[in-house]
Parts: C-alpha cells; sequence; structure tokens
C-alpha cells in the first residue's frame, strides 16, 4: 500500500458517513496531510490524526465528509478543521479527496477555488465526477493553478462508493438492485403460497437496504398477494418511495429521473424480476438463499444472468447472500 492509497482509504472511511443524508450529492470524504517535520511547536496532534501506521512520517491535520446536500462539502468540512496553528502547513500540504472537487457555483462555492485559495500544493483525486457541470473542469482548474495533481488513486473502490450517482447521471435513469429470497432448491414461493425464507437477521438487513436506496417496487400480484409494507420497520431511516407496476402501469425511468430517484429496488414475484434482467435493466443482484429450507413445488427463482459476476459472499447461520453486478 503506498501513503496515496492509505490516506484515500480514510477519505472513503469518512465519506461512508453520508450515505443518509448526502443525497442527492455524492458521498465525499476529504484528508489534509502535511509531513511531520513541518508540525510547529509545540505540537499537538489534530484529533483525528492517525499515530501508528505504515508512514508516521506524515500527519493529518485536517478531515471532513460531505454531511447533507445544501451544506459544505467535504474540502470546506476539512479546512474548518485544520487547527489555527496548522495553518501555516497548508502551503507544504496534500489534499486527498475522493471525487473530483466542484468548479462551479451550486448551493455552495466551487471546492477547487478553495483549494487554491488556501494555497494546498499537491491534490490527489480518487476519481473524476461524471456530473455534467464537473466532468475533469475542477481538475484543469487546479492544474491551471500550478497544484500537482493526482487523479485514479483507488479509483474503482472510489467510484463504486458512488456507484448510484455516477449511474443516474450517465444513464439518465436510478441506480437498479434486483432483489429476491429463495429456497435451497430454487424457489419463491410454496405451490403459490407466501413462504417465510429470510432470517430475523436477513430481513433487518434488507430493511436497512431500503432504508440507503430512494425507491422499492413490486408487481400487481405481488401487491395483491402479500399486500408487502416495504417499509424500514426493522431498521432506522427514511422508508423508500413505494412502486407498484402493472401492465396499465409501466415503469417510466425518464420519469423516476426526473424526480430524482438515484436509487430503486425492484423485490416483485418472478414475472417482474425476469422482466427487468431480459431486458438488461439491472445493477446489481442480490440472492438470499436459505440452504436448509425445500419446498416440492412453487414458483421457481429467476436465472442469475450469465452477464452476472459474485462481487460478495455472505452466510449468516443457515442463510446465504450472494451480491452480483453487472459485467
Amino acid at each position: 500500500m503506498t501513503v496515496d492509497e492509505f490516506y484515500m482509504r480514510r477519505c472513503l472511511q469518512l465519506a461512508r458517513n453520508g450515505r443518509q443524508n448526502a443525497k442527492p450529492n455524492p458521498m465525499v470524504g476529504a484528508v489534509i496531510v502535511v509531513p511531520v517535520t513541518q508540525q510547529p511547536s509545540p505540537v499537538t496532534h489534530h484529533p483525528s490524526s492517525i499515530t501508528h501506521h505504515p508512514f508516521p512520517s506524515t500527519r493529518i491535520i485536517g478531515e471532513g465528509y460531505h454531511v447533507r446536500c445544501g451544506e459544505g462539502h467535504a474540502e470546506v468540512n476539512a479546512f474548518a478543521s485544520v487547527r489555527p496553528e496548522d495553518e501555516p502547513l497548508l502551503p507544504e500540504a496534500t489534499m486527498y479527496v475522493s471525487l473530483e472537487p466542484c468548479s462551479h457555483y451550486g448551493k455552495t462555492p466551487p471546492c477547487a477555488d478553495l483549494i487554491i485559495k488556501k494555497g494546498i500544493r499537491r491534490v490527489v483525486i480518487g476519481c473524476q465526477d461524471d456530473f455534467a457541470e464537473v466532468q475533469g473542469r475542477g481538475i484543469k482548474k487546479l492544474r491551471a493553478a500550478g497544484i500537482d495533481v493526482t487523479v485514479g488513486v483507488l479509483e474503482a473502490e472510489c467510484r463504486a462508493l458512488n456507484r448510484r450517482f455516477f449511474t443516474f447521471h450517465r444513464y439518465a435513469r436510478p441506480y437498479i438492485i434486483l432483489k429476491w429470497a429463495q429456497t435451497a432448491n430454487g424457489f419463491i414461493d410454496d405451490h403459490g403460497q407466501p413462504l417465510a425464507i429470510s432470517s430475523p437477521f436477513t430481513q433487518m438487513l434488507s430493511h436497512k437496504l431500503r432504508a440507503e436506496e430512494d425507491a422499492i417496487l413490486v408487481g400487481r400480484v405481488t401487491d395483491e398477494r402479500e399486500h408487502p409494507q416495504l417499509t424500514v420497520r426493522h431498521w432506522v431511516g427514511r422508508n423508500p418511495r413505494r412502486l407498484i407496476i402493472d401492465r396499465l402501469h409501466p415503469l417510466n425511468l425518464q420519469s423516476l429521473h426526473a424526480h430524482g430517484v438515484q436509487s430503486l429496488i425492484v423485490e416483485g414475484g418472478a414475472q417482474t424480476l425476469q422482466s427487468f434482467i431480459d431486458q438488461g435493466l439491472w445493477d446489481e443482484l442480490r440472492v438470499e438463499t436459505n440452504l436448509l429450507q425445500t419446498v416440492s413445488g412453487g414458483t421457481r427463482a429467476p436465472l442469475v444472468p450469465a452477464n452476472g459476476r459474485v462481487v460478495r459472499h455472505e452466510i449468516y447461520g443457515h442463510q446465504q447472500i450472494l451480491h452480483f453486478v453487472s459485467e
């Protein structure tokens, strides 16, 4: 692990704190690092400074993340956390930020301008921002000001963190998660009757997922047969927007995009799930299997498409959850 990767991982750790409230903005973390030889005397470490790590010749003097949409971005909060006695060190500092600093006026001024004003020597960026108002302009502005800019450190991880945001702006549709639970022999019900497949713990994980996404969808048959609440009653957070589709009320992705829905969970029956798979309208699959449960017949679970790649495998007792992404 390089020093740049080490501090970028800290940026990602900070960024995840904004998962609930940063939306519709992306999650971003920022860290300001200086050489220890540049610290003032007497010195008091920044409260968040990492004192035991592979690179003891550097230390953190400021860090922050994007807490809430409409409020200060990660870079702003990182600068605000710098102690007065450390301010003179900024011309020797490196700022790490998981996403390209903004270069436009939105609800807040451009972060690129603030970085230039503070006299930062070097900026390390996880990934470029796909948002139309940015798209490399922040990087270009920093370089034009004479700042040494490195782009692409832990890029895959930084992009994965905000995959919903990037999908929304790149494809003008929500990030789509297909989700179902099945028995060990591949059925989602018992001869057409609802079947409890999840455990209390994995049900809680499902509700945690709902709290993190914008909307949830089922088909008409599932709604009429099971009357699902589709809430986060076993977790803490906001209920996702509840959507029901049928032949008379098909899904309109453009409408969801226009209403700012960045992510959508599809928890419908086999027919609804299969229709998304057949159209290639999915970004992630979450398939839970009760490894001890079988039935003699019922509705077959959808088949994972050939372009599905496992990225995570979880076991909770006799419950297995496989996470797939589309390649």
